[in-house]
């Protein structure tokens, strides 16, 4: 029997991660929206306790996207917790089920499926029942393989057309509120007028492109460039850091990192001229509010994967014969792809932009 989605009353998204994560998912929480207006929509993630991430409902939280959270206890194989939340989800009684988890092999799908059913859920959409669903799609004549959000949106077709390439489905529908909290550390700023905005954080170590090659670039490349302002953006615990780098800047500068929240961020960085930083979180919500972005990426993603939407960016990412290696820690080559990229070609890019 077909379903007419506008009559669905409850919807449960299960999606998981952080900033990142959340914002390369937003053309799907948008099409989500418009599939199912007249629905309850709340998301089952997971909600990170670290410094360095931040719940999902900090990026949708005012949008009107979705209405609730469930809490995702992750990498738990605790049968009662587990047991807990399957009656927590049934009492509540979505009727469907929208599965936006990263790709884990068709088992852990089938493993989740299974899961969502047991909570009684009747109709599950989304899931990636076989590989090419599974897998970004190889590169078509460009050299970049298919972007994690298209293959979400692949995954979400049955219910039409997310409208990938509209920027208006990556915009983060910034509040006036926002506005007005962020523009409060900026009004009186020497640097508002003219600034570049940085994060020099991530997760993963073999992103990291090191301190010392952050410092000579902000030396090199702010000493001929009458005194453009910088702002650096981030974690609370990424703010010692960040000042420790920012010294190297000629110019103005202002740390406000663990100041903001992240669509606090968003509304400092859509200011900018442009966003520099590794490939993260503020990378990506850089690019959600428009601002371009020179991003410095490691190869343990293939290239295209994970880079920032649109077409104003310059992305350094070179390949190395072990692309792809999904590593948080590189100990075999000691991180030799992002590590080759020199100080000198991102100048020159900056130059250029």
């Amino acid at each position: 029997m077909k379903i007419n989605y506008r009559d669905i009353k409850k919807v449960l998204i299960y999606r998981l991660g952080s900033i990142g994560d959340t914002v390369v998912a937003l053309p799907c929480f948008k099409l989500i929206a418009r599939v199912f207006p007249n629905a309850k929509r709340r998301v089952l993630t997971n909600f990170p306790n670290g410094a360095k991430v931040a719940p999902i409902d900090t990026i949708l939280g005012p949008m009107g996207l979705v209405h609730g959270y469930f809490r995702y206890p992750i990498k738990t194989r605790n049968p009662s917790t587990l047991y807990r939340l399957a009656r927590e989800i049934h009492a509540w009684g979505p009727e469907v089920l929208v599965y936006l988890a990263a790709p884990r092999g068709i088992i852990k799908a089938v493993r989740d499926a299974l899961f969502f059913k047991a909570c009684g859920i009747p109709k599950l959409v989304g899931v990636p029942w076989y590989k090419d669903l599974q897998n970004i799609r190889p590169p078509q004549g460009n050299g970049l393989w298919e972007s994690e959000a298209s293959r979400l949106t692949r995954c979400l077709s049955v219910l039409g057309d997310a409208r990938l390439n509209d920027p208006s489905s990556w915009s983060l529908d910034l509040t006036e509120n926002e506005r007005n909290n962020a523009n409060v550390f900026l009004k009186d700023w020497q640097g508002q007028n003219a600034f570049v905005c940085a994060s020099i954080g991530t997760k993963a170590d073999t992103k990291d492109w090191g301190r010392e090659n952050w410092k000579s670039l902000f030396a090199e490349w702010s000493r001929p460039h009458d005194d453009p302002g910088l702002v650096m953006v981030g974690s609370a615990d990424e703010a010692s850091l960040s000042e420790e780098i920012a010294k190297k800047w000629h110019g103005p500068v202002l740390n406000l990192c663990g100041k903001l929240t992240p669509r606090e961020t968003g509304v400092v960085m859509e200011k900018a001229a442009l966003f520099i930083g590794h490939d993260s979180g503020p990378m990506h919500l850089a690019a959600a509010v428009g601002t371009p972005c020179v991003a410095i990426f490691s190869a343990r993603n293939k290239p295209g994967e994970w880079y920032p939407f649109g077409n104003q960016h310059r992305v350094f990412y070179h390949q190395t014969p072990c692309y792809g290696c999904k590593l948080v820690v590189c100990e075999r080559y000691d991180k030799m792809c992002i590590r080759s990229i020199t100080v000198d070609e991102v100048c020159a890019a900056l130059n250029e932009m």
